[in-house]
């Protein structure tokens, strides 16, 4: 049972997006206005056929509505108004966006699955909009551009949370289908290894399906890259490598502005936030220890132990909140993140880490990238900041993460046809 509790927990701001909570505002009108509660499923057919109709058709209007906002927000952006736009005076939170969002043909496309419009008891949630906008997404990037680069999180995007990526994994075709298709796939993760060896084990199943691989060119291959720490290792797929994988000089890959980053500020930023988590873990009682690393520092759960949703939660806003007030976290981006089971600190964020692989593989341009994530609340998720980099796609489970490419194969099929491809 939903406790009141858990409700409320789930209005803070820090676990709310709201773009998605604005649009679920906009659905629950008609929701109200057309739904028969009372009325059961085999009775009245006909009338019960036409509310959903009706419902069906306030919906999409409602959605076409926001797209045309979307759309007056992108011409803001383009000339310098970002913040004068009709969608920025009533989403306050909302960033750029870097393709046209068709959430019209979404909502048809995904209604025509989840039968958002004949649902009578469960207004539209935040998952049926989250879906909605993926899909819109993805519709966007076919329709508008071509996509270039698919950047990807680790865990529950591509693997279960603390698992590796295995030979049976049903994402493993769909990542070699992208990279036959000539695009460049970039796995932008967390760990922050400097071992091309501990990414091998983490990523077993996809390199050596790649190194088997019958069809797949050199050139292709070589379209597989990590980038670990968030963005600060950067390894590539090398076949002759006993790891599948080759480090990469920071010089061949660095950004300009990352070139600024002094190893002085590293450290200091560092060195504030061990102290503030160690203060959390003495303050909060938790059974964690210290981990101090090249470029992050975080604390992870003694054996036998775990820590609740709402510590690991309350440590990362504090932290978060440390380095925002201190000097160097004005100087130095980083990322403060709640893992599922432990926090982390990195230097850098996946916006960087994103753009890092754009620029090594060309300045592919932002417009031409997905970044697929399970992360983008406003607090303590590490995929969150990539939305400033490129389009994303926000999902819920690796399961979701194989529905998503397939749904990006089907698009694309589609709509080449209509290009004359």
């Amino acid at each position: 049972m939903t406790t009141r509790y858990r409700v409320e927990y789930a209005l803070k701001t820090h676990r709310r997006d709201q773009l998605i909570e604005w649009i679920k505002g906009l659905l629950a009108v008609p929701f109200v206005l057309h739904s028969q509660p009372t009325a059961i499923y085999h009775e009245e057919s006909d009338r019960l056929a036409a509310v959903a109709t009706a419902t069906y058709r306030r919906y999409a209007e409602i959605l076409r509505d926001v797209e045309v906002m979307i759309n007056d927000h992108i011409e803001h952006q383009k000339s310098g108004r970002l913040g004068q736009s009709k969608l920025k005076l009533l989403v306050p939170t909302v960033g750029p966006f870097f393709t046209s969002l068709l959430l019209e043909d979404a909502f048809i496309f995904q209604d025509q699955r989840r039968h958002i419009s004949r649902r009578r008891f469960v207004a539209p949630s935040f998952n049926d909009i989250r879906l909605i906008l993926n899909t819109a997404q993805l519709m966007g990037l076919v329709r508008g551009s071509q996509i270039k680069l698919v950047t990807f999180d680790g865990d529950v995007t591509l693997y279960d949370d603390g698992c590796c990526l295995v030979e049976d994994n049903p994402v493993l075709p769909r990542l070699l289908r992208l990279l036959e298709q000539g695009k460049k796939v970039g796995i932008v993760t967390a760990a922050g290894y400097t071992e091309a060896s501990k990414y091998y084990a983490r990523l077993k199943g996809l390199l050596d399906a790649i190194s088997a691989h019958k069809t797949l060119t050199a050139e292709q291959k070589s379209g597989l890259v990590v980038l670990g720490g968030e963005s600060n290792f950067l390894f590539r797929y090398d076949q002759s490598s006993p790891d599948l994988l080759t480090y990469v000089r920071r010089s061949e890959w660095l950004l300009d502005e990352m070139r600024t980053w002094t190893e002085e500020d590293v450290t200091a930023l560092l060195d504030i936030a061990e102290a503030s988590l160690r203060e959390c873990v003495s303050a909060l009682s938790l059974p964690a220890a210290v981990l101090r690393k090249e470029r992050a520092v975080g604390i992870y759960p003694l054996n036998g132990h775990k820590m609740h949703r709402e510590q690991l939660e309350e440590t990362v806003l504090i932290v978060q909140s440390i380095l925002e007030r201190s000097e160097v976290g004005n100087r130095l981006p980083f990322c403060a993140f709640n893992g599922g089971n432990d926090i982390f600190v990195d230097i850098g964020d996946k916006s960087w880490g994103v753009r890092a692989c754009q620029h090594y593989f060309g300045e592919i341009d932002r417009s031409m990238t997905l970044h697929v994530g399970d992360q983008f609340l406003s607090a303590g998720a590490n995929d969150f900041k990539a939305r400033t980099a490129c389009t994303t796609a926000w999902i819920a489970s690796p399961g979701e993460t194989v529905q998503l490419l397939d749904e990006l194969l089907t698009l694309e099929e589609q709509w080449a046809p209509k290009q004359g491809l």
